[in-house]
């Protein structure tokens, strides 16, 4: 039977990262990328140096290109994982959709969150585009715009919304928490608490904005809007191996390294944390990485000890 040191499921940053990491000690590694990822559409990423405000598309091209430029030991397939069976702690059997079953001494998860919107009409339409999850990902280029807004639904709580509203101080000349009752600790001068119930939300082309449409057929517009919407793991591997999930419903995962509650078994990116950018996806590919590398080697050089 031939084994491959490492499957890595998923060929975003932590993926890509983790290969990168596990060719430096000459390990096999085969990447499954079945290019679903969840900020594909959008234009731009930050907070990588070198690659600032530039596409996330082209950072992964690039990214493969380099590692296969350089290491002979890692594989790409681009194809998805449809089941791992763990056999023992330094064996899994990783079938992908093509009905080919694949041998690996360890798993590193990095397939992603998938996205639940709340029930708010248009909000699909402008995510990633003028709603956004993060003001240090994004934001920056619209600074000095006269308002922007926090949608402050579930599972956006208050204080999660007053964070928000407080990145957003910084970028814009006003903030509206939209539905802002449960937001009462902010300094009124610089933000308007909004209390409407809102009707859906319109992208606006010419200004590249958002209109906030209520109820009561008023109407705002914004900049752009923060939200952090609902996620959870992608793919069918919490059930298959039984990972244990955090209330918040990512994989559970021990830091610095990324150990799951199942031995032989990582969580990297955004299958692993709430927080959800780059930077934290490529280290936490990283350590996973040196782990996994640890773990096979003191199986392979450690002597057995004896009675």
């Amino acid at each position: 039977m031939d084994f491959i040191d490492v499957a890595i499921v998923g060929g975003g940053p932590a993926g890509l990262t983790a290969a990168n990491t596990l060719a430096r000690q000459r390990h096999t590694a085969v990447v499954f990328d079945s290019k679903s990822y969840r900020n594909a559409g959008a234009a731009h990423m930050h907070m990588i140096l070198t690659w600032d405000h530039k596409s996330p598309e082209e950072y992964r091209s690039e990214a493969r290109k380099n590692i296969l430029a350089n290491y002979t030991t890692i594989q790409f397939a681009d194809v998805a994982v449809t089941n791992i069976n763990k056999k023992s702690d330094s064996h899994f059997e990783v079938s992908d959709a093509n009905g080919k079953t694949w041998s690996a001494r360890k798993i590193i998860l990095a397939v992603g969150s998938a996205t639940t919107y709340p029930d708010v009409e248009g909000y699909d339409r402008l995510w990633k585009k003028r709603i956004f999850h993060c003001l240090f990902c994004h934001g920056y280029e619209d600074r000095d715009a006269p308002s922007s807004g926090v949608l402050a639904v579930p599972p956006v709580n208050g204080a999660i919304a007053a964070h928000m509203a407080q990145n957003a101080a910084q970028l814009t000349r006003e903030v509206t928490p939209e539905l802002g009752p449960i937001v009462n600790t902010l300094t009124r001068s610089k933000f308007h608490i909004e209390t409407r119930e809102i009707k859906r939300l319109v992208g606006n082309d010419h200004t590249n904005s958002v209109i906030v449409e209520f109820i009561d057929g008023s109407n705002k517009e914004e900049k752009f809007l923060v939200h952090n919407p609902q996620t959870s793991p992608q793919g069918p591997f919490v059930g298959q191996l039984g990972l244990a999930t955090t209330a918040l419903g990512d994989i559970q995962a021990e830091g610095p390294f990324s150990q799951t509650t199942v031995p032989g078994v990582f969580a990297v990116g955004d299958y692993s944390t709430p927080y959800k950018v780059i930077p934290s996806a490529i280290t936490s590919g990283c350590n996973a990485g040196v782990m996994a590398s640890a773990e096979i080697q003191a199986a392979k050089y450690t002597q057995p000890s004896t009675p």
